[in-house]
């Protein structure tokens, strides 16, 4: 997109795709994290293990992460004001499938969880789309603003378990699937692509080929891997941490995963916002230096009131203005037919991030009974992050500034 005022950017135009994007990033998010908050009563009702409870919030979380590879490419080729509807189309089928019919066994949930991850892609469609309708200089925070639809999670945590209670076992998915059929139709009426995108014209397999070897991407990819992929591993394993390892009730558990997840999704927009005033790099080492030193805190399992109750908000302020400032980096540094594609790579990265953590967690706490270990190599990661990005990353940024000069 050329950086030259556009009719439509003066208008006021751009908010209102922001604010729809926002919307259809939160509404599919809410679906995909649907399993999550009701993994602890799926392992009482049909016996499963910790691990497979695990397994079970993971999937969605995996297929959600792999997906945006070739949603970001098709994005860059189709425009946001397809892939927006039609993302949220194809995700009411496996919602009414969990709600009606699939939760009597883990097969069932399994599969049903595959098919929910399409809902997680959605990311991919976004980050593009908002990118187009802004310029350089406002893309942190228009993005970061985007970013806080991951928000969708947080209505996930605080609504499905009592609508469960509420309306029966299919409740909150048969809510789930009208607001996505309603946005899938609005957007479809009211969305819009921005005047003069720019289109890809290479075939997919070619554009992704290329995408990968920028450097810009593989970089991005492990800064998400450990900023947003932290923030999801928290997100879907945190109720069973808490339950587990401090007895909390399955609601309390609840509830302080949504906050732990609000946090996060307010600072996102902040992050986005301080990139675009002092660069992404200075956010991005300061972050990250906070979830080492929060993680190493956790890792030693201190008391959740205050100490724990501060190393996870602390965390989670910092893992989502850390999720803004990547993607503020990616908007500055990528070439712009390849938004779409280097953010299914990172989006990618981000997803992947959040599966490995709680199947490890639950593997180390069955095998030493502790999370702590699995917290101390969080910490470890987040320590070498920092030195790759006041290096290796800082290099790059540098380089793609004078490029562009």
């Amino acid at each position: 997109m050329s950086d030259k005022k556009d009719p439509a950017v003066v208008s006021g135009r751009p908010a209102l795709m922001l604010g729809f994007a926002t919307l259809g990033f939160a509404l599919n998010f809410w679906a995909w994290a649907l399993l999550s908050p009701l993994g602890p009563r799926f392992k009482d009702l049909l016996g499963l293990s910790s691990a497979q409870q695990a397994l079970l919030v993971a999937v969605p979380v995996i297929v959600g992460s792999v997906g945006r590879i070739p949603v970001g490419a098709l994005t860059d080729r189709f425009g946001g004001r397809v892939m927006f509807p039609l993302i949220s189309a194809v995700s009411i089928v496996p919602v009414l499938f969990i709600g009606l019919a699939g939760q009597s066994s883990l097969p069932m949930l399994l599969v049903g969880g595959f098919f929910l991850g399409v809902a997680g892609t959605v990311f991919a469609v976004g980050v593009p789309f908002v990118n187009a309708w802004f310029p350089p200089q406002r893309r942190g925070l228009a993005i970061g603003i985007f970013g806080a639809g991951m928000g969708g999670t947080a209505i996930s945590a605080l609504t499905t378990v009592k609508l469960v209670k509420f309306g029966g076992s299919a409740t909150p998915f048969l809510i789930t699937a009208v607001a996505l059929a309603l946005y899938a139709v609005v957007a479809w009426l009211v969305m819009r692509d921005a005047p003069g995108r720019t289109v890809a014209a290479q075939p997919l397999m070619e554009r992704l080929a290329a995408t990968v070897k920028l450097p810009i991407t593989w970089q991005a990819c492990i800064l998400y891997a450990v900023t947003f992929g932290g923030y999801v591993a928290f997100s879907v394993y945190l109720p069973a941490y808490l339950q587990t390892g401090y007895g909390l009730e399955q609601a309390d558990a609840a509830n302080r995963m949504a906050g732990f997840v609000l946090l996060a999704v307010v600072m996102r927009p902040i992050g986005g916002w301080l990139s675009d005033k002092i660069g992404s790099i200075p956010v991005l080492v300061g972050v990250l230096v906070v979830v080492a030193v929060g993680a190493a805190v956790q890792a030693l399992t201190p008391g959740l009131m205050p100490v724990g109750t501060i190393a996870f908000l602390t965390m989670a302020a910092a893992l989502g203005a850390g999720s803004g400032a990547t993607f503020a980096l990616v908007a500055q540094a990528a070439p712009a037919d390849k938004v779409g594609a280097v953010t299914g790579l990172v989006g990618a990265a981000g997803g992947l991030g959040g599966f490995v953590p709680p199947l490890l967690m639950g593997f180390i706490y069955g095998e030493l009974g502790s999370y702590g270990l699995g917290l101390g190599l969080l910490a470890l990661v987040s320590g070498l992050t920092v030195v790759l990005t006041m290096t290796v990353v800082r290099l790059t940024a540098s380089r793609r500034r004078t490029a562009a000069a």
